[in-house]
């Protein structure tokens, strides 16, 4: 699955839980989903959720830390994809 692909299955997930203050077309590869994006914590565990259940993976607490952007998650995806 390219990174494009994975994007756009990415990019839905994450318009979900923005707050009502961003916009969804704030959301960028290098968007920053805690500082830029405003997501909490909280939503960031139901992000994690969502992409484990559409990509059909499983995130480690380690992989979760390294989750600061959409890139970020684009990457550790395409890792998971791949093993």
């Amino acid at each position: 699955m390219t990174s494009e692909e994975i994007y756009r299955k990415l990019e839905p997930i994450i318009k979900t839980y923005l707050p009502e203050d961003i916009s969804a077309k704030e959301i960028n590869r290098s968007s920053d989903l805690t500082r830029e994006l405003n997501i909490n914590s909280a939503h960031l565990v139901d992000i994690i959720l969502d992409i484990e259940d559409v990509f059909n993976i499983e995130f480690k607490n380690e992989d979760m830390e390294q989750l600061r952007n959409v890139n970020d998650a684009i990457l550790l995806i395409q890792q998971k994809i791949s093993i």
